[in-house]
């Protein structure tokens, strides 16, 4: 039997990967599970093993203004899978450590005003 040390929730929501290692990236994707000290996701690019890595998952990405989590971490695991409608896109899953994070407004165009 599988013991975790914190809950996971099913949440598939956006996801993009901005840093991995030293390196400057956008690569898109979709959470499959969150919990307090972690995340799973698919995306279309293999992470380094182990090596560290930043994410923004966006948690309001229906409402008029969006509410991001920037998070840091590193690399825990790596998978192959097929996504996609018919499932015939080659992905990959990561698990990666969720070791810091801040959440993140996004500004509201110019000439608009931001309701709090």
């Amino acid at each position: 039997m599988e013991q975790r040390r914190t809950r996971r929730f099913k949440l598939q929501l956006p996801l993009s990967i901005t840093r991995q290692g030293a390196d400057r990236v956008a690569l898109a994707g979709y959470t499959e599970n969150i919990s307090s000290s972690g995340v799973l996701f698919t995306a279309e690019r293999e992470p380094d093993l182990g090596g560290p890595i930043e994410y923004v998952i966006t948690l309001n990405h229906e409402g008029a203004q969006s509410v991001n989590l920037r998070c840091m971490g590193k690399v825990l695991r790596t998978d192959r899978v097929l996504s996609g409608v018919e499932h015939q896109r080659l992905a990959f899953q990561i698990a990666a450590t969720l070791e810091r994070y801040e959440f993140v407004r996004e500004r509201a165009p110019a000439g608009t005003s931001a309701a709090r």
